[in-house]
């Protein structure tokens, strides 16, 4: 019953803030871009709770099991990626006026491009955001309702209507202010967890650190084995990439960015979030280890799967009632804050892409957008609950696989845009775009069959240059050729 009430007193302060900042109105500009109001500090605050979804907050502490630390050298190359976005993308989306940043797409390689990209995001959005909500559906089911009897279906329905309910008015000026909320939310609870377990070890500041410096899990840095998936190069420069696509190349991300005053405040918005993610990761791999010093020091069996650590102990009442109850805010507040950009992006991008509102009256662009956000948030549930049908997470763990490949394209076409002075020819855009995935799909298949060769992150950087090899074979210089309209 304190959990549900959590909840709810939770739920009802997002509700609150949707009301006021819906107030004064619904319009499109409103609801795109919050009128280039939204103040910087709070957008990069927010950015961080949107970047971390309720599957990190039991995944990252999960992987030091299999891992050690190792993923921070990933997150060192994030830092330099959001160098690039805020260098390099953040003044070409402003110097454009783009609402949806896929229209620098059809401006410069044209009209099949721009579709093209379009519809690999809101296909790697839609996926990724159903497996998220719906592994963090399946906690709230077996962890926090299990003793109230509730159907799964009625859980992930709840979830999304809440998301819908507070975006579906204000749109993006609304999660500007409920996402600073819920970031918040998210680290309070995660320092509370923190704290919380070192008391139940004992350990002071000075001691806690010390357990973690010399645990056998602290390893960050590996520079000496070039096949392995964890070597420092691999996780640094594919951490550049990750950021340069699944930030500066992701419509979800740079909606919040484009919302700021001006170029320049959009900028410090992105160096300030990029910097704060390094300690961030870094308390909850911390996190991670305390964990497996207090599992070992109680004896106990934890599951084969990393990603059910941190669920087993705080169900098995192991860390006490309290952090229970911060469990739950913690991966409630990294879901919604990260599933309600998603559902507002999404539609952003299919009203601006797809059906070119832009072009319509104030009033028919408002009630087609109204339309696709209610559609955009039934097929999410229903996508949620095809997931649990299936109830495999070998096939969860397909769809992560799936969606991230769906982002090489996107950066083999951003690059080819920003880094040639050539034009290719559009009408062929499309198929590079899908036989790059394939293609390099079969490249990992037969170097992990016949090598000792493991693809880290870099399956990325890899995919990308296929559909840019594809565009530049394709090409022509702009003098003969111009993309098709």
């Amino acid at each position: 019953m304190t959990i549900l009430l959590t909840i709810i007193v939770y739920f009802a302060v997002l509700l609150l803030i949707a009301y006021l900042t819906g107030r004064k109105g619904g319009s499109n500009a409103t609801f795109f871009k919050a009128n280039n109001k939204s103040p910087w500090y709070l957008v990069a605050f927010g950015m961080i709770g949107a970047s971390i979804s309720g599957v990190t907050f039991v995944s990252v502490p999960g992987m030091v099991r299999s891992m050690d630390m190792t993923y921070m050298q990933t997150v060192l190359g994030f830092f330099f990626g959001y160098i690039f976005v805020a260098q390099i993308l953040l003044p070409l989306y402003y110097k454009l006026n783009l609402t949806s940043i896929y229209t620098y797409l059809g401006t410069r390689l044209g009209q099949r491009s721009y579709r093209t990209g379009s519809l690999f995001f809101l296909l790697s959005r839609m996926l990724g955001t159903a497996a998220k909500l719906y592994l963090v559906c399946l906690i709230l089911h077996h962890y926090v309702f299990l003793d109230f009897q509730l159907p799964f279906w009625v859980i992930a329905t709840g979830a999304v209507t809440l998301v819908w309910i507070y975006t579906q008015k204000s749109g993006i000026k609304t999660i500007v202010w409920t996402d600073t909320l819920q970031t918040l939310c998210l680290i309070v609870a995660l320092l509370l967890i923190i704290l919380t377990v070192a008391r139940i070890l004992n350990l002071d500041f000075s001691g806690m650190t010390q357990v973690i410096l010399q645990n056998k899990n602290s390893r960050i840095f590996v520079f000496d084995d070039w096949a392995s998936g964890q070597n420092f190069f691999k996780q640094f420069f594919s951490g550049i990439f990750i950021v340069i696509v699944m930030t500066g190349l992701d419509q979800d991300m740079m909606q919040k960015n484009l919302t700021c005053r001006n170029l320049k405040e959009a900028q410090k918005n992105m160096y300030c979030y990029g910097f704060a993610f390094i300690p961030l990761n870094l308390l909850f791999l911390c996190l991670g280890i305390l964990l497996l010093v207090l599992a070992n020091s109680m004896q106990l069996t934890l599951p084969d799967s990393n990603d059910d650590i941190l669920p087993m102990l705080v169900s098995g009442g192991y860390l006490g009632q309290t952090v229970v109850v911060l469990f739950s805010i913690g991966i409630i507040a990294a879901a919604f804050s990260n599933s309600d950009s998603a559902l507002t992006s999404m539609t952003t991008s299919f009203c601006i892409d797809i059906l070119n509102i832009d072009q319509d009256s104030e009033k028919v662009a408002h009630d087609k957008r109204r339309k696709v956000h209610l559609i955009m948030a039934i097929v999410l549930v229903l996508f949620i609950c095809l997931f649990r049908i299936v109830n495999n997470k070998s096939v969860i763990d397909a769809i992560y696989i799936i969606a991230s490949y769906t982002y090489g394209p996107l950066l083999g076409m951003f690059c080819f845009g920003l880094f040639t002075r050539r034009n290719t020819n559009d009408t062929y855009v499309p198929y590079i775009a899908i036989a790059s995935p394939i293609v390099c799909y079969f490249i990992n298949l037969l170097i992990t069959t016949y090598t000792s060769y493991r693809f880290g992150y870099e399956i990325l950087m890899l995919n990308g240059m296929l559909t840019f090899a594809g565009m530049m074979m394709m090409s022509k210089t702009r003098k003969e050729f111009q993309p098709n309209k």
